[in-house]
């Protein structure tokens, strides 16, 4: 495993990090706190050392394994996001006291004095013109309850309107059939000296190659019901693209990359990207790990191998996804 610095938070960590939307079950199954743990394990065991949860995760649960397991081991850095919990999720519901109560619950939960990162978990475009609320940050960031901070986006506009806030993190989706981040955002992130974690790095898996226009998902899976947004944004799921579209553009990526793992090409593609600090994909269970932290260790792609990621781009996707996030 390689380690890249995580922006000007110092933290150096893998470049194959965990996301942890799955951690201890698939999508829409019941949680299983061993199951988290021993995945959490076989991550640390694979050389990583990123952790990255949400308070909205199977409702907290997801915290608290992540809380249990970095009392075992101190070494590793981790982000929690906030936000999602807030109903109505509204740009006037991003008050002062209503994000301290968040951090305030993430610490109970993780059991920590100080939170490492906490990111903005998604909010509505209005709350990155509201400085207020990066103040608020601030304070707490001066108070000691968080070390770092930083957002997790939708969409490339409010990335780039987050820099002009001390933010040490952007959590953003990028992979093979969401180029558009690597245009500009990249570079200025990198002038800014921000970090980037690239989520929904598979496009809902849609980039392992696994998935046929007959593939059924589960009616507690969001890849069921979202797919035209019906829960929260349609770009996270299949990362925007129509389902059908996808899979006939990964079957294409398979045939032109001459490969069966799409999925390891898919994550070292990404990690291309200088910019690029940790790619995230999520796991379910430990031989997942495994899979994803050896895709570090694959060859650089070559250019030619990056023009044709690029021309299925361009032909299948494209059009509408760029010009939507």
């Amino acid at each position: 495993m390689e380690f890249r610095t995580l922006g000007k938070t110092g933290f150096k960590i893998s470049e194959v990090s965990l996301g942890t939307w799955q951690l201890g079950s698939k999508w829409g199954d019941p949680f299983d706190e061993k199951d988290a743990l021993d995945t959490l394990e076989a991550a640390y065991a694979s050389g990583v050392n990123y952790f990255d949860t949400a308070d909205i995760y199977r409702d907290g649960q997801s915290e608290h394994a992540v809380g249990q397991f970095i009392k075992r081991h101190p070494d590793v850095h981790y982000s929690t996001k906030m936000g999602r919990k807030l109903e109505p999720h509204t740009a006037e519901s991003y008050s002062k006291a209503n994000l301290t109560q968040f951090v305030d619950s993430s610490l109970r939960n993780m059991d920590v004095d100080s939170l490492d990162i906490v990111l903005l978990h998604c909010p509505p475009t209005s709350v990155y013109y509201d400085p207020t609320v990066f103040e608020t940050l601030d304070d707490l960031k001066k108070a000691g309850k968080i070390q770092n901070y930083g957002v997790s986006v939708e969409r490339v506009e409010e990335a780039m309107k987050a820099l002009q806030f001390d933010i040490s993190a952007v959590e953003i989706i990028f992979n093979m059939f969401r180029l558009r981040p690597a245009e500009q955002f990249f570079a200025e992130a990198q002038a800014a000296n921000v970090g980037i974690l690239a989520r929904v790095p598979l496009a809902s898996g849609l980039l392992s190659g696994k998935y046929t226009a007959n593939t059924q998902f589960g009616k507690d899976d969001h890849r069921s019901y979202n797919r035209h947004g019906e829960a929260f944004d349609k770009g996270e799921t299949f990362s925007g693209v129509d389902y059908a579209t996808g899979v006939k553009a990964a079957d294409e990526l398979k045939q032109r990359l001459e490969t069966d793992d799409l999925a390891a090409v898919a994550l070292r593609y990404i990690l291309m990207y200088d910019a690029v600090s940790a790619v995230i994909p999520g796991a379910s269970k430990p031989a997942q790990i495994t899979a994803n932290a050896e895709a570090a260790a694959l060859p650089a792609l070559t250019d030619a191998q990056m023009a044709v990621v690029k021309d299925v781009y361009d032909t299948y996707i494209k059009n509408p996804v760029e010009y939507l996030w």
